[in-house]
C-alpha cells in the first residue's frame, strides 16, 4: 500500500520551488531529534524505527495520487512528473528500536538529496513520535509492575490504526501481551482477553454467564466478577469452575482493598493458584501504588496508548547539513545544532550509564573500553539494511539499557533526565 499520501502541504510546496529554484538535487542531512522529554520524564524510549522503515519502501506515488495533486492545484506539472518516479534512494542511520534517546539525542540521520529528503518529514514524525511516546510510557508502567504481567487492551481508546501501533510499542516496552488481534497478526504479538460486563448482563444470573464461559473456554479462563457483587461474583466462579480457575478480574473500586479481599477469599475457597487481574484507568502510578497489593496482572488501556499524558515524543525533523556545510536554525527556543551528528553513551565500569555524548560525524572522538556508539546503519543507497534487529530483540535491547539507567532515573517523580546530554 502506498504511503506517499502521508506527507503535508507545505513539504510539497518546498518541494516544488526548490525544483524550480535547482536545489532540489542539492546533498542535505536531515535529523529527527527531540529538544527536550515530555514534563516530567528522565528518559524516552526510541520505537517505531521498523515501520518507518516499511513505510519507506513503499512511499511511491500513484496514479490515483498524483491526479488528486493535480486536481486540487497542490503541485505543478513539473513536480507531479518528478513524484511519478519517487523513490527513496537516500541513506538513513539512526538509533535502534528499544534503545533509549535524551535530549538532542540524533535519533535518526537521513542523508539525500534536498527534494527526496524533505517529503519524509511527516512520515518520519507520525511514526517516531507516536510509537515512542507510547514505548517510553509503556516501559514506565512495566518498570512499576515489577515483573507482573501487563497486558495492553486500549484498542478502543484510539484510531484503528494507532490501537495496532500502540500495542506494538507497549510489547516493545516489555507488556506481556495485547487485546488486539490485528497486532497478533501483523507483528506476532501475543493476546489475552476475557469477557467483559456485557456478557454477564447476557445472561440470566451470574452463574450462568460464569458456566457458559467456562464450558467454552475451560476452567483456565479469566472470570470478570465485579459485575454485580464482588464477594458474590468470586464465590460463584469458583463454584462453577473450581478451585483451578485461572484468574479473576476486577474493573473497578479501590483495587487494593479488593485485591487483597479477593486473594484472602480465594485462598479461603482453596483457589490458591487462581490469579488476580486488575484494570480499569490504571497508569504508572497507580500501578505503583499496587506493588505491595496481591496483584497478578494488570490490564492497562487509555493511559498506555496516549502516553500517559505525553502522546507525542516531541521530536523534530531538521534540515542539519546543505553540501557538506552545517545549517542551523536560530529561532527563539527552537533551535538547532547545524551538522551531521554521531553519538555515544558513557558507562561506569559497573555498567552504569553516565553521559550521552553527541559530536560531529567527522570528528575523532575517543571511544572507552564502557563506551557504546548508539546508530547503526538502516538504509543504504534505498535499501533496507539487512540483519536489523527483530521486535523480540529490540525488547531485549530495552531490557538491557534500562539495567544502566541510575537509580534515580528510574523514579517516577519529576526529575532531570536520567543521563545528560553533552555536546561537542
Amino acid at each position: 500500500m502506498s504511503t506517499s499520501l502521508f506527507t503535508d502541504h507545505y513539504e510539497l510546496t518546498m518541494l516544488a520551488a526548490a525544483l524550480r529554484d535547482g536545489t532540489a538535487d542539492r546533498p542535505c542531512v536531515f535529523e529527527v531529534f527531540a529538544r527536550r522529554l515530555p514534563e516530567g520524564r528522565r528518559y524516552g524510549v526510541v520505537a517505531g524505527t521498523a515501520r518507518l522503515l516499511d513505510a519507506i519502501e513503499s512511499f511511491t506515488f500513484s496514479a490515483e495520487e498524483l491526479e488528486l495533486l493535480e486536481r486540487t492545484d497542490v503541485v505543478d506539472r513539473a513536480t507531479l512528473d518528478w513524484l511519478a518516479d519517487y523513490r527513496f534512494t537516500g541513506d538513513a542511520d539512526g538509533y535502534p528500536e528499544g534503545e533509549l534517546y535524551f535530549p538532542g539525542s540524533p535519533v535518526l540521520s537521513v542523508r539525500a538529496p534536498f527534494g527526496v529528503g524533505v517529503v519524509l518529514e511527516t512520515l518520519a514524525l507520525s511514526i517516531l513520535n507516536h510509537d515512542s511516546a507510547i514505548a517510553s510510557a509503556a516501559a514506565r508502567m512495566v518498570g512499576a509492575a515489577n515483573g507482573r504481567q501487563m497486558i495492553e487492551m486500549g484498542s478502543r481508546r484510539t484510531h484503528e490504526e494507532a490501537a495496532v501501533a500502540a500495542a506494538r510499542a507497549a510489547y516493545l516496552a516489555g507488556f506481556t501481551a495485547t487485546s488486539n488481534l490485528e497486532a497478533a497478526r501483523r507483528h506476532g504479538i501475543p493476546t489475552s482477553g476475557t469477557c467483559a460486563h456485557a456478557f454477564t448482563l447476557l445472561h440470566d444470573t451470574e452463574e450462568e454467564a460464569f458456566r457458559g464461559q467456562v464450558e467454552a473456554l475451560g476452567v483456565g479462563t479469566t472470570l470478570l466478577v465485579d459485575t454485580y457483587d464482588i464477594t458474590n461474583g468470586i464465590d460463584t466462579a469458583v463454584r462453577v469452575a473450581g478451585p483451578e480457575l485461572g484468574a479473576v478480574r476486577i474493573d473497578s473500586g479501590d483495587l487494593g482493598v479488593l485485591a487483597r479481599q479477593a486473594r484472602d477469599q480465594l485462598d479461603a475457597l482453596g483457589a490458591r493458584n487462581t490469579r488476580i487481574v486488575v484494570s480499569g484507568d490504571l497508569d504508572e502510578y497507580s500501578i505503583a501504588m499496587l506493588r505491595a497489593e496481591p496483584v497478578d496482572a494488570y490490564g492497562v488501556g487509555t493511559s498506555v496508548v496516549t502516553g500517559s499524558g505525553a502522546p507525542t515524543a516531541g521530536m523534530v525533523y531538521k534540515l542539519v547539513e546543505v553540501d557538506g556545510r552545517p545549517v542551523a536554525k536560530r529561532s527563539s527556543h527552537k533551535e538547532s545544532r547545524g551538522g551531521r551528528k554521531s553519538s555515544l553513551r558513557r558507562h561506569k565500569e559497573t555498567g552504569t550509564a553516565l553521559e550521552e555524548v553527541v559530536f560531529p560525524h567527522s570528528a575523532e572522538v575517543e571511544v572507552g573500553e564502557h563506551d557504546r556508539l548508539l546508530a547503526v546503519p538502516l538504509i543504504r543507497g534505498g535499501q533496507r539494511v539487512g540483519g536489523l534487529d527483530t521486535l523480540a530483540q529490540s525488547r531485549e535491547r530495552l531490557r538491557a539499557a534500562l539495567v544502566t539507567v541510575p537509580w534515580e532515573g528510574l523514579k517516577l517523580s519529576r526529575g532531570e533526565p536520567a543521563v545528560p546530554t553533552t555536546f561537542l
